[in-house]
């Protein structure tokens, strides 16, 4: 049961609140703290504030980051509530546009090269009032974003064995939008190009375009599963310069089924036979409460372009 000081919390203040939302969002002090322009003993201040009116920690210092605690998934589903209406507030007192029919969606980045516009585009079409506010990252950032109820959507990846996007109670709700094998992206002059597929064992001793890893994961952009350490010759968080230094020869990398209708000029998109099979899920989540109308409507939208592209 999560109890909370009532009278005191109404002590709490706006900027309280923001720093709350952020520090769920980000994971640690110190990075919410660089997103706020704030120094790190300010954030710590304005959170020693929010637990004494809440009666209790609100964040569970972790080794790995903080979590909220129950009292702090309490603060934060109220949070999102307060914040938004006032920055509505603030935004018609400005004379700026309403945000009614407003949806703020995530997507993992190579979601954003091909799923998100065609189904933006689609729901233009289809529902011109409703206003999309997207932004990319990866996939443990983006369920943190969820949880701290900065985005009302989000599109995700998932791969084998297809868990829950995180441990956190409430489970999230999650949709599967698509599942295809993984491929890889080989430049167009590759001598592995000549043919629409190529073996598993082909692709050992090549040179890889990966994406940056923390920890012991996995280096994205390198087929899983080969023997002995990786030829990586370059990295790079983004999706399009890692196709662009493919199609300049520089190396291979793995894409999403999805990616090959984006790639360009220059590359090849090749299925993989043999070894194991790598299928890869694209997902949407959202909190497990009803959705907004126009949140319903461009999660519609996405479910149909996956189908379209499938």
């Amino acid at each position: 049961m999560v109890c909370v000081n009532v009278m005191d919390f109404t002590a709490v203040s706006l900027v309280g609140l923001r720093v709350v939302r952020e520090i769920a969002e980000r994971g640690t002090f110190t990075a919410a703290a660089d997103s706020l322009g704030y120094t790190q003993s300010a954030v710590s201040r304005q959170i020693a504030a929010v637990e004494r009116a809440a009666g209790g920690p609100v964040f569970e210092r972790r080794r790995d980051g903080v979590r909220p605690t129950a009292a702090g998934r309490v603060i934060l589903r109220h949070a999102a509530t307060v914040l938004d209406a006032v920055d509505a507030a603030d935004r018609e007192l400005r004379g700026l546009p309403a945000e009614t029919g407003t949806v703020r969606l995530g997507a993992f980045p190579s979601a954003g090269a091909v799923l998100l516009p065609r189904a933006l585009t689609a729901l233009r079409r289809t529902h011109p009032g409703i206003t999309v506010v997207t932004r990319d990252g990866s996939t443990p950032a983006l369920v943190r974003a969820l949880r701290a109820g900065s985005l009302d959507l989000a599109v995700l990846a998932s791969t084998p064995p297809f868990r829950a996007p995180d441990a956190e109670t409430p489970a999230l709700v999650v949709e599967t939008l698509a599942e295809r094998n993984l491929c890889v992206a080989v430049p167009s002059a590759h001598p592995l190009a000549a043919d629409d597929s190529v073996d598993v064992g082909d692709l050992r001793g090549q040179r890889w375009i990966a994406g940056r890893t923390s920890g012991d994961d996995l280096q994205l952009g390198v087929w899983p599963g080969l023997e002995g350490r990786p030829d990586i010759a370059h990295t790079s968080r983004d999706w399009l310069t890692k196709l662009q230094l493919v199609a300049a020869g520089c190396g291979l990398t793995t894409v999403p089924a999805v990616m090959a209708a984006a790639v360009p000029a220059g590359v090849r998109v090749l299925a993989v036979r043999g070894g194991p099979e790598e299928r890869r899920r694209v997902v949407v989540a959202h909190l497990p409460h009803r959705l907004a109308e126009a949140a319903l409507r461009v999660a519609e939208a996405l479910r149909a372009t996956a189908t379209e592209a499938s």
